[in-house]
């Protein structure tokens, strides 16, 4: 086994006095850290250093990002040095200063981690765990857009939809250009449902990249809750795909499973979803 410990010392990367961040999807308003990392170094180290406690009480920080809910796989963030930490009054009420260790640039996202987290403690001292951080790979280039995950694993966030559409990413768009069928948005502050359908010739990411372009995907229902809390609050949305049909299945055949889909969901009584 590799500790990746050791292999940030073989890199001139020598830890101690430092703590371990283990940071998952903290779900609500806020960014998930993959998502942040993936908008850049300086947009991930933003959403580091904005702690609900003092979190940071050592010297150094040892990013991890778990790069699945509920997987033990970590993505290597970085090391970043504490420089300080101040009480804002707002929320979050701690904004931490940091500053990234240098000598590592092209490790960052290249290094893939495994570790099984038996406790939610998502700041654990660097010694309790150093031991079983082990490194299952070190890619060759760093970690950009995932692959399509396949139909039934699809769960994927508003701002990581954006990207994957921006960049025509091609497992994504292959798969979602060739069926057509029923899909889920999942408003993540308050759990309430939307289910629509895709019917056009474009299949799914047609109609999906109307959600990436503008939030509401011409939905009045959607249109209406952004007008209403602002564009930014479609970065909340988590879009799924509940079945899929292929472009044999007629319009009206779609719409028949949509209209189940909302009936067993409760969408037009608790949702968005309005007839």
């Amino acid at each position: 086994m590799i500790r990746l410990i050791d292999l940030l010392a073989s890199q001139g990367i020598c830890l101690s006095n430092y703590k371990v961040h283990l940071a998952t999807d903290p779900g609500l308003d806020w960014q998930s850290p993959l998502d942040a990392f993936l908008d850049g170094d300086k947009s991930f180290q933003d959403w580091q250093e904005r702690q609900t406690k003092q979190n940071f009480t050592r010297k150094l920080i040892l990013s991890l990002i778990q790069m699945e809910n509920g997987s033990d796989r970590w993505l290597f963030a970085g090391v970043w040095e504490v420089l300080g930490v101040r009480r804002t009054g707002g929320d979050p009420p701690f904004h931490y200063r940091t500053r990234l260790l240098s000598g590592q640039g092209d490790l960052m996202g290249r290094i893939v981690v495994r570790y099984k987290r038996p406790f939610r403690q998502s700041y654990p001292y660097g010694e309790t765990i150093s031991d079983k951080l082990e490194v299952i790979s070190v890619t060759e280039s760093r970690y950009s857009l995932r692959k399509f995950p396949g139909y039934n694993s699809v769960v994927v966030s508003n701002p990581e939809l954006k990207r994957i559409v921006t960049n025509e990413e091609p497992s994504w768009r292959s798969a979602l250009s060739h069926v057509k069928g029923v899909y889920l948005i999942t408003d993540r502050t308050n759990g309430k449902l939307y289910v629509g359908s895709a019917t056009g010739s474009g299949g799914l990411w047609e109609r999906w990249c109307a959600y990436a372009e503008n939030g509401h995907g011409q939905n009045v229902e959607l249109e209406q809750l952004l007008r209403s809390k602002g564009d930014a609050h479609a970065a909340n949305f988590q879009y799924s795909i509940l079945e899929i049909a292929d472009f044999h299945a007629t319009e009206e055949q779609i719409q028949q499973r949509e209209a189940h889909w909302k009936t067993v969901l409760l969408s037009r009584n608790f949702g968005y979803n309005a007839n």
